[in-house]
Parts: C-alpha cells; structure tokens; sequence
C-alpha cells in the first residue's frame, strides 16, 4: 500500500472519537497503510486518526516488535503512573512529560478475527496508552499537567508549522 502523510494538532479528525471495525476483511488496505506509515525511522506508532481515518486501528514498531491492534481497549494499567518524556507526529517540534503507567496492557483483533493481548512495559506501554489516546480523540496534550500544558501550548505556538 504507501506510507501515508501525518495529519496535524488542529486537524479535526484527530479530536473525535473513532468508529469500531466492523467489517475486519475491508481493513486490511487501512492495516497495511499504517504499517507502512510506522515503518519510518523513529516511529514507535500510528494511529488510523493520524493518517486521517476515522476507525480504530493503530500499528506500533516498538524495538523490532512490529504489529497492529484493531478496535484496541487498554484493558489494565499497572504500576506506579509516572512523568515521561513523551512526542507526537501529530505535534512536531514539542516533548512534553506525560503522566503514564508504567505497564499497560491492551487487547484488540488481528485481520483474521483472532483476538489478541499485548502487555508492555516502558516505551511498549507507553505506545499502546498514546495510540489508544488517539482513538479516543485525545492527543499528548490533553493528558497534561496544568503548568506543562501552558508551557506546551506557549510552544506550540512558536511552531513554524502551527496554522495561525
């Protein structure tokens, strides 16, 4: 398929929530997009919002580990939540630290119907807490502490790519 462009912060897609698949043999053109789309250098994940698709289905590429999880629900969040540096395709330019457990687990389906569990510690966990974000309608951003979101903001501004 192809390497899809990334949509923005302003964009509206990525603020609404996305649509179940339900028809999981019409995803694969969308799963093989965001794969190609995650493949790039430095990509630890897209979401379907991102490349402006209203469904949910993001892919990760985490260290080598290369997958996808369509109609994803964090199902457990473990461990003490903690402030990581955290960026977004979505919001080039700005690292922000963003409260996130330490383990996460998700689950979701594969394109064959087989229903699948991922657990994830570190930036694993972190992946599959920020794409599920997406595919709720929230960005990095939103998750916030009140004085990081006003310096993020401040920042966001100054973008060179930031529509004014």
């Amino acid at each position: 398929m192809s390497i899809r462009e990334i949509r923005l912060f302003g964009d509206p897609v990525l603020k609404f929530e996305t649509a179940q698949i339900t028809d999981l043999a019409k995803a694969s053109g969308l799963i093989q997009d965001l794969l190609d789309t995650t493949s790039l250098s430095g990509r630890a994940g897209v979401a379907a919002t991102q490349i402006g698709v209203g469904l949910s289905a993001f892919a990760y590429n985490v260290d080598g580990n290369i997958g996808y999880l369509i109609n994803p629900k964090i199902t457990k969040l473990e461990g003490q939540e903690e402030l990581l540096e955290e960026g977004c395709l979505s919001v080039p330019g700005l690292w922000q630290q963003v409260p996130r457990y330490e383990r996460a687990t998700a689950t979701g389906f594969q394109l064959d119907g087989s229903e699948i569990e991922i657990t994830g510690e570190g930036l694993m966990a972190q992946v599959l807490q920020h794409e599920v974000d997406h595919l709720e309608g929230l960005l990095y951003l939103d998750r916030l502490l009140p004085e990081e979101r006003k310096l993020a903001f401040k920042s966001l501004r100054e973008q060179p790519w930031f529509m004014r």
